[in-house]
């Protein structure tokens, strides 16, 4: 009697697209990148995402000018000195809110569920979309910057300093994201995620020196002012724009991002890896 041998089975091999699969810091990287790479596409696609970062900076920029700039500083040249890092400023750090509604939303819609399913760092989605903004932040920036000199600001700190300026911007808006996207992820809504952000950015944006001088508010509001984080970082982008001046303002205000950084980047992770 012939006995006929079973025929061995294999397992088919799946061969990772490259930046998709593998493991280890580097393939983290790189798959973090991809991530980013697709919230870029996202907004690609439905281009109404950057409308905060690009109609926003024209809109204030152009209204607040003609508003105060007769009554503070004379007129509106002199006035865009005073108003435009400002602006720069107010308008990336209220742009970091979408951090954390994009992240909620996704959330909400099982996206991130899809993405356990993939071969990849459970890190590298939440990496990934912090990675994408910064991308808005840098066209708020041209943009803001833009504007200012159509209107006929001549930055006198020379051309490195101001880029200097809107990379320091840059960079403390991604610390401040870290903030609300770890709201995006405990939270329960994307409504109550930018609830929350607009409640503590809304006092702290205007109640700063971005538009009027401190020395002009009563003696209780100029002390907030005066300690008021955002106070500092308009500070040093005024200096580095105007002067070309590296002040201690500079520094206080990247501290304040590692701070917020080496706090809150663990609590997202944490949070997140909990979830995800």
């Amino acid at each position: 009697m012939t006995t006929i041998a079973p025929t061995p089975t294999h397992t088919p091999r799946v061969t990772p697209r490259p930046g998709i699969g593998g493991a280890g810091l580097g393939a983290t990287i790189r798959q973090s990148f991809t991530m980013a790479y697709r919230g870029l596409v996202k907004v690609r696609r439905t281009p109404e995402q950057l409308f905060d970062v690009t109609l926003m900076p024209i809109v204030f920029t152009v209204m607040f000018t003609y508003i105060f700039g007769g009554a503070i500083a004379g007129d509106v040249t002199s006035y865009l000195p005073v108003i435009i890092p400002g602006i720069l400023v107010q308008t990336n750090i209220t742009s970091s809110i979408v951090t954390g509604v994009q992240l909620r939303e996704d959330m909400d819609k099982g996206v991130f569920d899809r993405f356990r399913s993939l071969p990849i760092a459970r890190i590298a989605p939440l990496a990934g979309a912090l990675l994408a903004d910064t991308v808005r932040y840098a066209i708020a920036t041209a943009i803001t910057f833009t504007v200012g000199i159509v209107m006929g600001l001549r930055p006198a700190g020379g051309v490195g300093a101001t880029v200097l300026a809107g990379v320091l911007v840059v960079v403390v808006a991604w610390a401040i994201s870290w903030i609300f996207a770890y709201f995006g992820v405990i939270a329960r809504t994307a409504s109550s995620v930018s609830g929350i952000a607009n409640l503590v950015l809304f006092p702290l944006t205007f109640l700063s020196n971005a538009f009027v001088p401190t020395d002009t508010l009563p003696s209780w509001l100029r002390w907030f002012t005066e300690v008021n984080p955002i106070s500092h970082l308009i500070t040093a982008v005024r200096e580095l724009i105007n002067h070309g001046a590296v002040t201690g303002d500079l520094w206080i205000s990247l501290l304040g991002a590692a701070v917020v950084v080496a706090v809150f980047a663990p609590l997202t992770v944490r949070a997140y890896m909990r979830k995800a």
